[in-house]
């Protein structure tokens, strides 16, 4: 058996991460270790403070979108421009090296399908193109000011003048569909993306402290945020800084502040094939890969091997240590990782060192290699009733 506090604690010590919040839990039996400080005066880490959770966003915004599904309110195949008309007639570029006025006509709509799964045509990509600066110069993708994101009408407005990188369902490229997925739940449901995710998720699980801002009243348990300048840990980010109001864009995306009890709930949620909120058909929708070989080519780094669900990255090989075949979540670039693994096992690591920055990617990796082994194995079988997604 691993032991998980000495798995992580050498990241702390070593100045790389100032602090963590690190969960392992099977069935009942939850293990949590709390390491270092919150923020840049120095307070202690609890089990209850708030991270800014980046893009494990995206599994919860995937189970949003499958719940408007079954009610419903959003079709999987049928075209998005119904409820999105900035998106009913797309540009295509030609090739995927193709300049900005080489485009062709798109020539099948954009479906949710591909949008959950995403191949709709926009977001980053691991070849050379003109379209990636305008995703962050007119759409501000991943920046660190959420208040620099137009509200979602003009978002959309912007998105319909950049062309399609290639024909929906041909590629993979990463990011911006989870945006135009949380606009698509907005207008469906009739009611602001907070609103929506609270009513029919956060509020259902208990997730009483995942919002798209943190209250004043709990200001004091948001974590700094930190990144790597030339070699030093910098603060990007204090409690008192972007996420002290509700930005005018909630980013399906990225944009969720949650804790490592909160991301517990929605893990649990998925082992349990649903509970109350999906049926098991949604969970083993978006846990089961939906991509193919030219995706995962095109994914390059992005995927590193996995393959692609609906809102996270699905383990299809066992190619590194860590690998779990059906092991399905994601990471963000604060520095958070969320997995659940098809024995029912729930893995959330919360840091607040953006991707990149030195010792990360290496604590990431060995969280995830001691995760499986992390208690005993057969001492805890999965729940009744959950769901083993990755044959079925």
């Amino acid at each position: 058996m691993v032991d998980l506090e000495e798995t992580v604690r050498p990241f702390v010590d070593s100045g790389d991460v100032p602090g963590l919040v690190a969960l392992v839990a099977r069935g009942g039996d939850v293990e949590v270790v709390t390491l270092g400080t919150r923020d840049s005066g120095g307070a202690p880490m609890a089990r209850d403070s708030l991270f800014r959770g980046a893009s494990i966003t995206k599994p919860v915004t995937a189970a949003l979108v499958m719940t408007l599904v079954e009610d419903g309110l959003v079709d999987l195949d049928a075209p998005v421009a119904d409820l999105l008309p900035e998106l009913a007639e797309p540009r295509v570029l030609r090739t995927l090296g193709s300049p900005l006025d080489d485009t062709v006509a798109c020539d099948r709509p954009i479906t949710a399908r591909h949008l959950l799964t995403g191949t709709a045509g926009h977001g980053f990509c691991t070849w050379e193109s003109e379209v990636t600066p305008l995703l962050t110069q007119q759409l501000h993708q991943a920046a660190d000011d959420v208040h620099e994101v137009p509200a979602p009408d003009e978002w959309m407005r912007r998105l319909s003048t950049i062309p399609l990188m290639h024909q929906p369902g041909d590629g993979w490229t990463y990011n911006a569909s989870y945006d135009v997925l949380g606009i698509l739940c907005a207008r469906a449901a009739g009611q602001d993306l907070a609103d929506v995710m609270t009513e029919r998720l956060l509020a259902p699980l208990g997730m009483v402290d995942t919002g798209f801002h943190v209250p004043a009243d709990e200001v004091d348990r948001l974590t700094t945020m930190y990144g790597d300048d030339d070699g030093e840990l910098v603060v990007r980010d204090e409690p008192d800084g972007f996420f002290t109001r509700p930005p005018a864009f909630p980013s399906g995306s990225g944009g969720l502040v949650t804790t490592a009890d909160d991301w517990l709930a929605f893990g649990r949620m998925l082992v349990a094939g649903g509970g109350d909120v999906l049926s098991a058909a949604s969970v083993r929708q978006m846990t089961t890969d939906h991509t193919t070989a030219r995706h995962r080519e095109m994914g390059g780094f992005f995927l590193d091997g996995q393959g692609w669900g609906f809102g996270g990255g699905v383990d299809t090989e066992l190619i590194d240590p860590w690998n779990v075949v059906g092991r399905y979540g994601w990471v963000g670039g604060t520095g958070t990782s969320a997995y659940v693994h098809p024995n029912g096992t729930v893995a959330v690591l919360l840091t607040q060192v953006v991707l990149g920055s030195p010792g990360i990617e290496e604590l990431l990796k060995a969280f995830w290699t001691a995760t499986p082994s992390a208690h005993p194995v057969g001492r805890l079988s999965p729940p009744r009733g959950s769901l083993r997604w990755s044959h079925d």
